[in-house]
């Protein structure tokens, strides 16, 4: 019989330095429009989002990165100075999620990293399989730059190990330091497309027996007309990102095909009993629970999240199954969105 993968632990990690407020008061003052602002302060109220930390940390006065004397503090820092820092901060705050395991992972045979605000080489992956004292002899994958799904395409190659290899064992991680990519401007939709993000991590082990929470039946698509709409794009000045207005709209038109949303719940949407949907922000849960044409309540563990946190790119998603974790499970399904725009996901159960 084919294993069964499941995730056996998951642990997640989060920065201490709330950044949350002293973002938006710099945000409003980066634009001169009074209405502009008042536009801004409104869509800022209405976010969801009460909190968002980041690895950055305060000056030696108790300020944030935007105050004087923080690293945003004068002309916008180069892309190298801020690659530095998440060489830094990504394996530390990384290492913090992989402790909150409580598991021993030095006999893992598949270790699996996936970031989407950084590059270094040796990668997050190498720089942590030393720290981690892992066996030469581990097989190693880095996820790149594939955005908020990302958690899903690092458990679903998981899937596909346990299920070649029934006696592996995989430690799937993701790190995300979005603080890194702050800039000043103007522009409305680029303001709160920076107001969405904050910093964290997380990890899971993986498995093919145990208790804990099964995952089968990946899916996956690619919305029509829509590659421009979530964009990551490298600039001088760190990675900037492109998140149009048009997205929720698009993915409530995509949630009124009913082949595709029987084919990622797996039948009939309303007998799924756990959504671990990836809180890109309120506007796209508002999208999912409308066109999915759900009880309000069925996406509280995904706007928690977002309003404790903030959305953590790849990280997201695995902070919404954490809650899971700890839920007795019939039938769950898992699904993010990010740059394509892509909508990536898997089916899930609690296994004894």
């Amino acid at each position: 019989m084919t294993a069964l993968p499941r995730i056996r632990a998951l642990s997640t990690a989060r920065p201490s330095h709330d950044i949350h407020a002293a973002f938006i008061g710099w945000a409003e003052a980066q634009i001169t429009d009074p209405r502009a602002q008042a536009v801004f302060r409104r869509m800022a109220s209405r976010s969801g989002i009460d909190h968002r930390y980041a690895v950055l940390p305060p000056t030696p006065q108790g300020g944030s990165p935007v105050s004087a004397g923080g690293f945003y503090d004068g002309p916008p820092p180069g892309t190298a100075a801020r690659m530095a820092l998440y060489a830094d901060y990504a394996p530390a705050l990384a290492l913090e999620a992989i402790k909150g395991l409580k598991a021993d992972v030095r006999d893992v045979t598949h270790f699996i990293v996936a970031s989407c605000t950084g590059f270094v080489a040796p990668g997050v992956d190498q720089i942590l399989a030393h720290h981690l004292n892992l066996s030469p002899d581990v097989e190693r994958l880095l996820v790149g730059f594939m955005g908020c799904y990302a958690a899903v395409s690092a458990l679903r190659s998981a899937m596909h190990i346990i299920r070649s290899q029934p006696k592996a064992k995989v430690l799937v991680v993701t790190v995300e330091l979005s603080c890194l990519h702050l800039n000043a401007t103007q522009d409305i939709e680029s303001l709160l497309a920076m107001l969405q993000f904050g910093d964290g991590a997380a990890a899971a082990l993986v498995t093919g027996e145990g208790p804990g929470l099964a995952l089968y039946d990946p899916f996956a698509t690619t919305l029509p007309d829509s590659a421009d709409l979530i964009r990551w794009d490298i600039g001088d000045t760190g990675f900037v990102m492109h998140l149009s207005g048009k997205v929720p709209a698009l993915i409530t038109h995509a949630l009124q095909d009913e082949g595709f949303v029987r084919n990622l719940a797996g039948g009939d949407p309303q007998s799924v009993d756990a959504w671990a949907v990836h809180a890109g922000g309120r506007s796209i849960l508002d999208a999912v629970e409308h066109g999915l044409r759900l009880d309000p309540d069925k996406l509280s563990a995904s706007r928690s999240i977002l309003r404790e946190g903030g959305n953590m790119s790849s990280s997201t998603l695995m902070f919404v199954l954490a809650r899971y974790m700890q839920q007795t499970v019939t039938r769950g399904v898992a699904l993010a969105f990010g740059p394509g725009v892509a909508a990536e996901g898997f089916r899930f159960r609690t296994v004894a």
